[in-house]
């Protein structure tokens, strides 16, 4: 088959001009430090997995979606994690037993301080990671400014598309991990795309993805296809955060992907439905990443987020809408978890945000701010240039 320059161009651009690089020399990182960024779109319902289980407000907000007390007799009831604080049950036997053993955090009433309530709006502001007042620069994402300050990162996005997060800086390779499959380009046409681009500006980057591109393909071939490898094949989120983590473990050290299904208006369920299933399956992927990743578990972080949170009393539907504060979590082998942490109040009527959502008293760019200060041992100069103008704040996650 014989394919015109046309041709090879339009198909150069729909299967690896995402996985292009500036031609960075891949060697180790600045530390041995590892983050993965798990965006929860659609804005999870915070209050209905990390519980609040002291308020006898949250039980009368919702009395058709709310999970009991803790309840040793009780499978269905929430998890213990403090005095005011439970877990969703269907966490029970994955993030759970992480957080009893220290390695996971709960940051409640954190988020960003866009009142929009809509998922786009807020999910833009927070992959810019800009002050809510500042114009929004599409082209300058938090990720890619921290991967600048990194002396020798390694980025990647595990992602259709490169995120708003990725955006500015040098390309960085992205990977939809969950649906991998064999390059549609073959040898010739790669050499014969390589051999157009020979004397632009982009040849280093045209070859430097189809190098990556191939190298994960195969790597996670033969990942999986090792002799003795007869676990049961995940599906789903599971399955991607499995091949996140031996990839994380062995090529990359700043990772993204994101994670859908959080909009949760009709029929979210309670200690099981909707709400329960997609968490069961967040916590199996994390758990599942945490084994794949190794000993390198002591050196990762992983932060999960979302735009937003909900609303805290449910709506005539069995649902909850578009709310504010939300709940971070910060998991990894070397965080000071098994803990509730950031600035709190009473979950009660009074300390709501407009008399509807969780308030925002950590805000997210100061949180991530100290986080990476003390990850990465960034400087002023350095937390200023990812998030500026924030007040990095250390709540001793790590």
């Amino acid at each position: 088959m014989s394919l015109n320059r046309r041709q090879l161009i339009q198909g150069f651009a729909a299967s690896i001009a995402p996985m292009t690089s500036a031609g960075r020399v891949w060697a180790a990182p600045q530390t041995n430090a590892r983050l993965l960024i798990v965006f929860l779109r659609g804005g999870y319902d915070a209050a209905n997995v990390v519980i609040p289980v002291s308020s006898d407000f949250y039980y009368e907000a919702r009395p058709r979606l709310a999970i009991a007390r803790p309840d040793p007799l009780v499978a269905t009831s929430a998890l213990p994690l403090d005095q005011n604080w439970g877990l969703h049950p269907a966490l029970r036997e994955t993030i759970f037993p992480l957080f009893q053993q220290g390695q996971v955090a709960f940051v409640p009433f954190a988020g960003i301080h866009d009142l929009t309530r809509s998922h786009f709006e807020t999910q833009d502001a927070i992959e810019l990671g800009l002050q809510t007042s500042q114009t929004r620069d599409y082209l300058s994402g938090f990720m890619a400014r921290l991967a600048s300050v990194l002396t020798r990162a390694r980025p990647i996005s595990f992602t259709d598309q490169v995120p708003l997060a990725f955006h500015g800086g040098d390309a960085i390779p992205n990977f939809a991990i969950n649906n991998l499959s064999k390059p549609g380009i073959d040898s010739r046409q790669e050499k014969l795309i390589a051999t157009m681009y020979s004397d632009s500006r982009l040849s280093q980057q045209v070859q430097e993805g189809f190098r990556v591109r191939n190298e994960i393909y195969q790597t996670v071939v033969e990942q999986e296809t090792q002799p003795g490898r007869t676990v049961a094949v995940p599906k789903h989120f599971e399955l991607s955060a499995d091949r996140i983590g031996r990839l994380m473990r062995d090529r990359f050290n700043l990772g993204f992907v994101d994670v859908g299904g959080w909009d949760t208006h009709a029929n979210q369920g309670a200690a099981d439905g909707y709400l329960a299933d997609r968490i069961r399956e967040l916590g199996r992927g994390l758990k599942r990443f945490a084994e794949q990743i190794g000993p390198q578990w002591d050196n990762t972080v992983i932060v999960v987020l979302s735009e937003f949170g909900r609303t805290f009393r449910e709506n005539g539907s069995r649902g909850t809408d578009h709310g504010h504060g939300s709940v971070y979590w910060v998991l990894g082998g070397g965080v000071r978890g098994g803990r509730i942490m950031g600035e709190q109040i009473d979950v009660d009527q009074r300390h709501l945000f407009e008399n509807r959502d969780y308030p925002v008293l950590t805000d997210y760019r100061s949180l991530l701010g100290g986080l990476f200060q003390r990850m990465f041992g960034l400087n002023k100069k350095d937390v200023e240039h990812v998030f500026a103008a924030a007040q990095p704040i250390d709540v001793g996650l790590i």
